[in-house]
């Protein structure tokens, strides 16, 4: 009996296609899969660098080469623990989660809110309103370290957790809105009627009739300011550089500097540490990530 392959999107089982039925590829088809082919393992060279490296101790790195099979796993737990304590990973992780969970989720809800009334109130002003939100996307986020180093300067809270916050939740808001104003904009106006012919009020109809419909596109847009913000080294070093409020992409980045005293293998393998969260986020809301991406 043939094996059943599932859908991770539907649940439904794939339609089943025999061998012989199956298209025959072209000559050009498999000068495709063979140029495909060649730029996949180009890809996972570094991956295979970064697997062979992390169960290294420094003297084999030294001695067998960066391509130099290791002589086992032992190593690996080492190194995990060297570069945790020399990196100061633990605090860095913290204070990452913070900024990626508080930062993301409230630019995703407050781009949710701003979409809202772009799509669904009529008011004056709706389309600058809407041009001036699309400019926060247009201009590099480069130009707005100067006037930000200053007025944090001034307001006191540079190298703070709270002016770290406050960045990420304004300066990730745009896309969130223009993404959720193109979804909301396909949604029937008769929901947001009906319910308040119900009585219910604005915020009421927002948050149980929009919201449940923009499930997916909001893990998905939730994910991607996540990533934005767990990866952003530019804005730490500039705004957040103290050890206590680093993120980990600023301590990795300090760490660097150090490796010549601990080696190679300890810096990749907190690099390999520091990658996992996104990766592991992205596992356990893939389903609704796709979700999102079809809308």
């Amino acid at each position: 009996m043939a094996k059943e392959f599932i859908d991770d999107l539907t649940g439904k089982p794939l339609p089943f296609v025999p061998a012989d039925s199956a298209p025959r590829l072209s000559g050009s088809s498999w000068a495709i899969l063979l140029l495909a082919s060649i730029c996949a393992v180009l890809w996972l060279v570094p991956f295979w660098y970064l697997g062979l490296s992390v169960f290294k101790t420094t003297q084999e790195y030294t001695f067998s080469g960066p391509l130099g099979l290791p002589s086992g796993v032992a190593p690996l737990w080492g190194n995990i623990v060297e570069a945790w304590t020399a990196a100061g990973l633990g605090s860095a992780f913290v204070n990452s989660a913070i900024y990626g969970v508080v930062g993301a989720g409230f630019a995703v809800f407050f781009g949710a809110m701003g979409a809202y009334a772009l799509t669904r109130l009529r008011f004056v002003g709706r389309r600058f309103w809407f041009m001036l939100i699309f400019l926060g996307t247009i201009f590099p986020f480069q130009m707005f370290l100067i006037p930000l180093f200053f007025g944090y300067s001034r307001l006191g809270i540079i190298n703070t957790q709270a002016g770290m916050i406050l960045l990420y939740v304004a300066i990730a808001i745009p896309f969130p809105t223009l993404v959720l104003k193109n979804h909301m904009a396909q949604m029937s106006l008769e929901l947001d009627e009906a319910a308040r012919m119900d009585g219910a009020a604005e915020f009421r109809v927002f948050w149980s009739i929009i919201l449940p419909n923009c499930t997916g596109s909001l893990v998905a847009l939730f994910l991607l300011q996540f990533t934005w913000i767990w990866n952003d080294l530019l804005f730490s070093m500039v705004l957040g550089n103290r050890p206590e409020i680093r993120s980990v992409m600023n301590a990795l980045q300090v760490f660097q500097g150090n490796y010549s005293s601990t080696g190679p293998n300890v810096a990749l393998t907190a690099s390999l540490l520091a990658s996992l969260p996104p990766v592991l986020a992205f596992v356990f809301l893939r389903r609704h990530f796709m979700e999102g991406l079809k809308v």
